[in-house]
Order: C-alpha cells, then structure tokens, then sequence
C-alpha cells in the first residue's frame, strides 16, 4: 500500500527550491552517505538489476527491443541480459521497462525508483569523461532515489498524486533520472538546473492501464529513465531548461500536475539529512505493492488456522477505495493484470503457497483451483479507512472457524526487510534467466562490494551473457 506522505506543516519552502536540489547535488560526497544507507543501496542496485535480467525475457521487453532495433542506433550502453548495445537513451529506456515489466522491482521511492534510476546511470556510464567508480555509482544512486521521492512528496504524497490519475513512477521518476545522470556526468550548477527544468517537459504518466490490464506501464520505467538521459545529455550540450520549475506560477511542475495538493516544503525538507532511499521497498511478490500486505495476511492466517487452502469456505477483504480501485480487479487476461489484482494474489498464496514469478504464468492463471479460490473472495470498501492503510483479511472454513488479520508492515518494508539470504536467493533465481549461474553469482559478489570497485565499466560487462562463466 501507498505510505504517508511527508509531514508538510510549517515546513517552509526555500527561496528556489530547484537551485537547492542542484546545491544537493554537487555538494553531497560518497563520504557524507552513512554506512547503513551504502549497505541498503548496494541491496537495491542488486535486487533492480536482478530483476531486469530476468524481465528482457518478457514480452513487452522483447517487442520494445525489436522496434527500436528497427531504427537503429550507435551502440554505446548494454542492453542487460543479452549481447546487444544501443544508444544511451535507449538502453535507459529497454533496461527500465525490463526492470519494471514483471513486478519484481523495488517500491515506496517515485514508485519504482530503481527501474528508473539504475536504467539511467548505466545508460550514461560510456558517456562519462573518466572511468566510474562503485562509490560514485552509490554516490549518484542514492541522489537519484531522494531527488525522485522528494518530487513525489511535494505534488502531496503517492495517495493524492497517483489518486488523481498520475502514474508517479514516470511522472516524478524522471527528476530522479536526470538528477542521477547529472551526478554521474559531473555537469556542472547550470547545467544539473537544466537537466531538472528539462525533465519536467519530459514527465508523464497515466493510470490508464488499470481498466483493461494493458502493457503501458510498464514503459513508464523505461520511459521515465529514458526521459532523464535526454535531459542530462541535453544540459551537458548546452540546452537550457526553466531555472525555477517547481515556483508557484504557470507551467510549473506543481501547479500543473499538483495543484490541488502541492506541499513544495517537501522538496527540501531535511535534504541531505533524511535519505529517501532508506523508506524504500524491496519486494518478495511478483505483483503491485498494494498486495503484499495482504498476501503476508492470508499465508499468516492459513497457519493459525492449521487448514488447507481445501478447507476455506470464504475470504473476506476490507480495504479502502484507493486500493480496490488500484488492485481490486478479477481480470487475469494478462500478466499485467494479473499483478494488479489483489483477489488473485490472495488466492495464489492460499493455494500455491507463494505468490511469486512462478505463480503468474499463463497455465496458473487459468488453474481451476485459483480461480475457485478468486471466486469465494469478498471485496469490502470502506470509505473510512485510510489511503495510506493496508487491508483487514478473514478467513473462514468450512467448520466455521474465523480468523481477521491486518498486516500493518509488509515484507519487503524497510521495517520488516527481506533477509541478504532472502534477497540473494531472489536475485540469483532472476538473474539465471539470462546470465550463466556462475556469472550471476559473480555479478552477486562484486555488486555486494561495490564501493571497491575503481571501475564498474567492468561490472556493467557481467550484465552481457558471457561463455566465459559456463
């Protein structure tokens, strides 16, 4: 489910607050990040990396590939999990939609704010003027994700910007993008102030998909970090963007996509002393955020209850509008709308036992089974509860006993984390579906010591399929 947003009363706002974010980062050095915070990005540079390796298998990665290739453009970056290189902006793009396309990539940034971010940085990397290294991949990741959720937090939170129709990975995903990229870059003041007025021209980002369980968003990822490359390779050559785009005026940011729940306050609110990245989520399940507490429920009260998933007679979900209109769907004609729904989560769970990659194939989305368990589900609105809340799971058998759990913090939650065995376990499974075992596990190694490496030119290598590792 969607987190609260950032306190925003009496926070006062800075006199520019796009000038303060481009102060942010130039002045902010690997040896400001506190060790904690470097630890947990290595997590999320891992996790997104795993899952981008396993999504250019998937569908939509594969035909976005193909129509690009049709173009055709000077290699420069890797397109994760395979043999071929393209230009910096389309590997942004290709490697954020594979990141995105199967559900598997961390939550509670923008969004998804490693699908976007890391895409980006790797795109740029042949771009920069001397060789890279791990810290200042680190260094440039953590600015990315803070720059990204700092954007969100200011149009009001993910309930009310997402509410009204906006998908925040893309719309607000693109900040970070270009900030990251910036960073990389070494782009001086004026031109990281473009990168950022640039990127607000290229945000965008509709909840469209819901309706019909459609594929576009999963282009918003890719989109989003795609957007940020164009912005920063922009600025680098000279092309100006607005210097005070998040103002209260016309044709800024907010008041164009938040006017109704702008707290600008948020830009800049504990900058460099709260690290966005550490709210963010890793996740366990191959579906949207907003079930996971609900899956956790379900597994939790199937064992209270010592029963079969044979044995449950009914299902009876609480939840509020915002989540039944996000995640309330039945629809499973698609991988898309799959992930999407809550119903179909809750019934994987019950009757699997997991709700991972595995359980949202074709063949299990048509299991008579699962379907009978989807179909003794009750969805309950109530408009009393809280955006920002998790949903209230029953269970009741066949012998009349009743159980009610809600799962206030989720796995995956920062307060509730999966464990480095968990997460290992996660991205070697994912990253087999492209790389040779040996090579993954190599990539695992090095990525977990990132901040040693004096060049990740040699690291972003692994991501291409190698017969040296089989």
């Amino acid at each position: 489910m969607p987190d609260a947003p950032l306190p925003n009363t009496g926070t006062p706002v800075a006199a520019n607050p796009q000038q303060a974010l481009v102060d942010f980062i130039a002045n902010t050095s690997f040896d400001r990040l506190p060790p904690a915070l470097v630890a947990r990005c290595k997590r999320h540079i891992l996790d997104t990396l795993g899952a981008g390796l396993a999504g250019a298998g998937s569908q939509v990665a594969q035909e976005m590939t193909r129509l690009l290739a049709e173009e055709g453009a000077a290699p420069q970056a890797v397109v994760w999990g395979t043999s071929l290189a393209t230009s910096a902006r389309n590997a942004a793009l290709l490697n954020g939609v594979a990141a995105h396309a199967l559900e598997l990539d961390d939550t509670g940034g923008c969004d998804h704010s490693g699908a976007v971010v890391i895409p980006a940085l790797l795109a740029v990397l042949p771009l920069c003027p001397q060789p890279v290294s791990g810290k200042a991949l680190i260094l440039a990741t953590v600015i990315g994700y803070d720059i990204a959720r700092r954007v969100l937090e200011a149009c009001g939170g993910y309930a009310a910007h997402n509410g009204a129709g906006w998908h925040s990975t893309a719309t607000c995903g693109v900040f970070g993008a270009a900030a990251a990229a910036a960073s990389l870059l070494r782009l001086d003041a004026a031109q990281a102030s473009s990168a950022l007025g640039i990127a607000g021209s290229l945000s965008g980002g509709l909840w469209g998909f819901i309706h019909d369980g459609s594929q576009s968003k999963k282009l918003h990822a890719g989109r989003a970090a795609e957007g940020g490359v164009l912005a920063a390779l922009s600025a680098r050559r000279g092309i100006t963007g607005p210097g005070a785009l998040f103002d209260d005026r016309w044709g800024g940011f907010l008041s164009t996509f938040a006017a109704a729940s702008a707290a600008p306050g948020a830009l800049t609110h504990e900058l460099a002393r709260i690290w966005k990245l550490e709210r963010c989520s890793i996740k366990p399940y191959a579906s949207c955020r907003g079930t996971h507490a609900a899956i956790d429920a379900a597994g939790l009260l199937l064992g209270r209850l010592n029963a079969g998933y044979q044995e449950i007679e009914k299902i009876e979900v609480r939840l509020c509008p915002f989540l039944n209109d996000m995640c309330g769907n039945m629809h499973l004609q698609t991988l898309a709308a799959a992930q999407m729904s809550l119903p179909y989560a809750v019934a994987a769970r019950l009757v699997l036992g997991h709700a991972g990659l595995d359980a949202y194939g074709e063949q299990q989305r048509r299991d008579p089974r699962l379907l009978a368990m989807m179909a003794r589900i009750e969805l309950r609105v109530d408009p009393a509860l809280s955006a920002d809340g998790e949903p209230e799971i029953t269970l009741h058998t066949r012998e009349g006993d009743r159980l009610t759990l809600r799962v206030d913090i989720a796995l995956g939650n920062p307060a509730n984390p999966v464990s480095d065995r968990q997460l290992r376990d996660k991205f070697l499974s994912l990253a087999a579906h492209a790389l040779p075992a040996t090579q993954a596990q190599t990539l695992w190694a090095r990525g977990m010591d990132l901040e040693h490496e004096t060049d990740i030119g040699a690291l972003a290598r692994l991501l291409i399929p190698s017969h040296d590792f089989i």
